[in-house]
């Protein structure tokens, strides 16, 4: 019987994110739908992960009606695909099952096949609603195990050894992976990916975990990972040897580097293994050439401005030597020779000019996204001096925190908070004196299980109880839908699909629809003339000079919300604003005791580090 093998594209979706920072319009995508539709892929990954918060937030388009208008256009050639963080969704608070319920609702009609669900922290009860109501409405639950390696601790002293002092034992074993295979399978899942999101996982450990998963689950197993460490192409050409169902893939322009293998050179690989792949690759090609031009379009946000060399597998020949170097990394997977499967692998990719491995990366052992986020940071904070002592204390803030595997949200969340630390460290101060409200969240126990307890003791200094807390979603509320005289006194949210845009994306969502409202309003009334606008009382008490004393952002972000009004008493040490910051919210206390004055800033403002927010009169 001949082996097929099934591919999930990602292009659209984790391939234009892992490049181009979710940049594709639907303009864009539009121009490449008419090839999709003939290409046949079992699955395309078109929605979810930052696609919902970066085309409201940057593009100004509405991201129900990108779901709607690929799956118009593609119709049942292909199942659409979307990834979500279980409870938490796209955001960074766990959900109500009213909105989880609502979203994957909604998300289904739209026209979503398959929802990829997985959990920051492998915590097997935050999916549990997700694959419910998933499978309730007609889609497919696919459910993600987070691969993710134990931590590179500090070598202990001979002082410390002497003491009995041990570091912990191995966590992230195979059977520790299975074992949460097996759960989500009893809970209904219709197939299981492993899910390697930071590209760390070696060819020779999927050569273990495949088999074993073929071995005791009964339903499909798809693998994702990603090229940045320089594991990508023989990690999945592994996986393919070893039996995997699944594997997901980029297209041409869109892959290596940040993103995932390239279906052309899987292709090449199938085609020399005698595997049968249904993906009609004349199609891939018009999607490349398309590609090819988008790119150059998103050279802005472009993460390695470096193209690959024009391939098509149909109608180019391969050099011997590079031909032959498939060969060679064929016979070097089908012996277990990691070694010789990644020097033939990364020779086909210098060859084809896809970015060399980023060592930097690869030894860290984070993803490459929250590395580039740690380093955006403290370019922010005109810190990079730091950026060594903030990576060294990444094992340190994560074994704290119960070791969560490093996935979005935890990974940014260990992250912002190894750099808060580094940053403590620098000014002379404790640890931990400038945490993340989304670190007090984790710590406390909101997110869900750790894969090791927390410290009840480092849990009281950071969150002010030794107990775990879980997330109680029976004190959630619903977010604020105001009328818009702006707009002509319509509600902010309207239908149900903009009030759960609403709840998910409180401040990127809210000025989303009010911009599109008010344009739309506007444009309705344009024949009516404004009237000269006169300086309020209001306008000149902003131009006042300072007389007060000021509560300044600590670092660069946008204000999310002002928890005081003028004419407030506040207490030294009461948190005044909330300010977001690398998708982190900080909560930032006054130094002060005294009366607000005014609020220097309005909610939803971008602000520098040291920018005045309030005036305080003591």
């Amino acid at each position: 019987m001949v082996q097929k093998l099934l591919i999930r594209d990602l292009t659209l979706r984790d391939g234009q994110q892992s490049s181009f920072a979710t940049r594709m319009t639907q303009k864009q995508v539009d121009r490449v739908l008419p090839f999709y539709k003939d290409a046949n892929f079992y699955a395309m990954e078109v929605w979810g992960g930052a696609v919902p918060d970066s085309v409201m937030r940057y593009l100004n388009e509405n991201p129900w009606e990108r779901l709607e208008k690929i799956k118009a256009s593609v119709g049942n050639v292909s199942k659409l695909t979307a990834l979500s963080r279980g409870r938490n969704l796209f955001g960074y608070a766990p959900y109500t099952d009213e909105i989880i319920e609502g979203f994957c609702r909604n998300s289904i009609e739209s026209g979503l096949g398959i929802m990829r669900i997985f959990d920051a922290l492998n915590d097997v009860n935050n999916v549990k609603s997700t694959i419910k109501y998933v499978k309730k409405y007609g889609g497919m639950a696919d459910c993600a195990v987070c691969y993710t390696i134990d931590p590179k601790y500090p070598k202990l002293s001979f002082i410390d050894k002497l003491k009995g002092k041990k570091n912990p034992e191995p966590v992230f074993t195979n059977a520790y992976f299975l074992d949460k295979a097996k759960q989500m399978a009893a809970l209904g899942a219709d197939m299981v990916t492993i899910k390697d999101m930071s590209g760390l996982i070696s060819p020779a450990r999927i050569a273990e975990l495949i088999p074993l998963f073929k071995q005791h689950l009964s339903i499909p197993v798809d693998f994702h990972t990603h090229c940045t460490p320089g594991y990508g192409l023989g990690a999945v050409l592994m996986a393919i040897i070893k039996g995997v169902d699944i594997v997901d893939t980029n297209i041409w322009n869109f892959a290596g580097g940040t993103g995932a293998p390239a279906i052309e050179l899987i292709y090449i690989f199938c085609k020399k293994l005698g595997i049968e792949l249904d993906v009609n690759m004349e199609a891939v090609a018009k999607i490349n050439k398309e590609l090819f031009g988008i790119r150059k379009e998103l050279e802005a946000f472009d993460a390695s401005k470096q193209f690959p060399n024009p391939f098509n597998p149909l109608t180019d020949t391969l050099p011997a030597n590079i031909d032959k170097e498939f060969d060679n990394a064929i016979a070097a997977a089908k012996a277990n020779n990691e070694e010789a499967l990644l020097a033939a692998c990364h020779a086909i990719e210098a060859y084809f000019n896809f970015p060399k491995p980023n060592e930097l990366v690869k030894k860290a052992e984070v993803p490459g996204g929250m590395y580039s986020n740690m380093v955006a940071q403290l370019k922010q904070l005109n810190s990079m001096d730091i950026l060594e002592k903030a990576m060294e204390l990444i094992p340190t803030v994560r074994l704290a925190a119960g070791l969560p595997p490093l996935v979005t949200p935890t990974s940014q969340i260990v992250g912002a908070q190894a750099v808060n630390c580094a940053m403590d460290l620098k000014a002379g101060k404790p640890m931990y004196s400038n945490v993340s409200n989304q670190f007090v969240n984790l710590v406390k126990g909101e997110y869900g299980k750790t894969p090791v307890p927390v410290d009840p003791e480092f849990r009281f200094k950071i969150a002010g109880t030794r107990e775990e807390i879980p997330y109680d979603t029976s004190k959630n509320q619903m977010q604020p839908n105001p009328e818009l005289p702006e707009a002509g006194g319509v509600k902010l949210a309207a239908t149900e699909k903009e009030i759960l845009l609403l709840e998910l994306f409180p401040q990127v969502a809210k000025n989303f629809l009010t911009r599109q409202k008010t344009e739309a309003y506007a444009a309705l009334h344009k024949a009516e003339e404004p009237k000269a606008a006169t300086q309020s009382a209001a306008d000149e008490q902003a131009n006042a000079p300072i007389t007060g004393k000021t509560v300044k952002a600590p670092m660069p972000g946008n204000v999310l919300r002002f928890t005081v009004k003028p004419g407030d008493k506040v207490t030294k040490g009461q948190t005044v604003v909330v300010l977001e910051a690398m998708k982190m919210e900080n909560s930032i206390a006054s130094d002060y005791a005294g009366t607000v004055k005014r609020l220097l800033v309005k909610e939803g403002s971008n602000v520098a580090a040291d920018a005045p927010m309030i005036e305080i009169e003591i």
